[in-house]
Parts: structure tokens; C-alpha cells; sequence
């Protein structure tokens, strides 16, 4: 069956593209070698990302990200002041390396007439940090940070917003991430979906059907190239 190519293409940063192993050790360290903690630290960013969308606030998500770490810190009788646990964050999200794959991939899809946007709950500020860090600047035609909608993913405004960042409809856009949770949300909004399936994460059951499921954006970008 003949598959269209998407008009742009919206890639999640964190995990996604970026390497979080990195943070791990870090993590790992400031809660008293606990490097098993990193994923209840995400995950409780995460969650209190969207405690903070849901309650109509904004906060940027590297406050956010400390204030998770000060709160798994706290369960694990750990004192971390707020000042030192947002410097830590900081520090360790904006230099993290790109995933093995990930440049090679964007260099094909990008010969394949491809648009490439990076989308991410990321600060503005943060984002181009990590770029310059990783190297991925040039990469992307369009780097969008909710930032600027007042709204982290996956609210459906978010999706909606992004696309009307892009002029382009909502069937026209294809997000690539690496989150069951960012996969569903942008379907549900009306996207197409492509999940990386990284180490650890699982695309959410009840969500619509993803499009493309693959072990990397390598993987990912042999199916996209066969779109016409």
C-alpha cells in the first residue's frame, strides 16, 4: 500500500535523539549512588509537568526537573536545596550526547526532501543548549519549544499548536519520539506517529495504532525513505 510522506516531521529531543545515559551515573550520585532512581526522576517530571499544564501555570521544565529531584531525593533522605538541584539539572540535560544513529538518519531524511522540526518541552534557551552541545543545530529546518505555548506535550493544544507553528494540517505532520506518552498524545490530536522503541519505553495499549515501530531512528528513517 502506498504511503504519503508526512509534510513535516516533529522529533521529540529527549531520549529520542539525546542519550540520557549520561544523567544516569549523575542522578545516581546525588541520590547516594542510586542510579536506579533515574527513571522515578523522569517519570516524576513528567508527571508534574502536566500537574503544572493541567493547573493552567507554566514553569520551565528544568524547574520542574529539579523540583522532581529534590522530591525522590526527600523520599530517600536526601537534602537537596533548590538552588543546587536546579544547577545540577541544567548542568546535566543541556550536554548530553546524540544517540549513535541519529545524525546519519537526519542527514537521509533530510536528502529525501524531508522538513525536520525538533519539538520539545524543553526551554527555548535549553534546547538550543543542547544542540550546540550535541551537535544538531544545522540538522533541523525548525527548532519548537512549548515553551511558547504555555503548554507541555501531550496536550492536544500543544499538537495543535505546533502544526499551526508549521502552517501545515494536523494528518500532515508525523511526530518521531521515543514515548508511549508523547506517541498517544499526538495521535489522539491527530497526528501520525512514529515510536523508537529505546530500552524501557513501551508505546501506551490504549493509545490509536502507531504507524511506524522501530528499534532507532535509523530503523525509522528505512521505512520513511519507501514513503512517497
Amino acid at each position: 500500500m502506498r504511503k504519503v510522506k508526512p509534510k513535516v516531521l516533529f522529533f521529540d529531543v529527549n531520549e529520542t535523539l539525546l542519550d540520557l545515559s549520561p544523567v544516569k551515573k549523575q542522578i545516581g550520585k546525588v541520590l547516594g549512588d542510586r542510579e536506579d532512581l533515574l527513571s522515578l526522576w523522569f517519570t516524576t517530571m513528567l508527571h508534574y509537568s502536566l500537574v503544572t499544564s493541567a493547573s493552567k501555570q507554566y514553569k520551565p521544565f528544568t524547574h520542574i526537573g529539579a523540583a522532581a529531584l529534590q522530591m525522590v531525593a526527600a523520599n530517600n533522605n536526601i537534602t537537596i536545596s533548590e538552588e543546587k538541584a536546579r544547577e545540577f539539572i541544567t548542568n546535566s540535560m543541556q550536554n548530553l550526547p546524540a544517540h549513535p544513529e541519529v545524525k546519519k538518519a537526519l542527514v537521509s531524511l533530510k536528502k529525501a526532501g524531508y522538513k525536520l522540526v525538533a519539538f520539545t518541552n524543553s526551554s527555548n534557551e535549553g534546547l538550543k543548549n543542547q544542540f550546540i552541545s550535541a551537535g544538531l543545530t544545522a540538522y533541523f529546518d525548525e527548532s519548537l519549544s512549548v515553551e511558547d505555548s504555555g503548554k507541555f506535550k501531550p496536550f492536544t493544544d500543544t499538537y495543535i499548536w505546533g502544526a499551526n507553528k508549521m502552517d501545515v494540517k494536523l494528518e500532515e505532520c508525523m511526530l518521531v519520539a521515543a514515548h508511549g506518552w508523547d506517541v498517544a498524545g499526538a495521535l489522539w490530536a491527530g497526528w501520525r506517529a512514529a515510536f523508537i522503541s529505546r530500552p524501557g519505553q513501551q508505546i501506551f495499549p490504549l493509545a490509536p495504532k502507531t504507524e511506524i515501530v522501530a528499534s532507532d531512528l535509523e530503523k525509522v528513517t528505512e521505512i520513511l525513505l519507501t514513503y512517497e
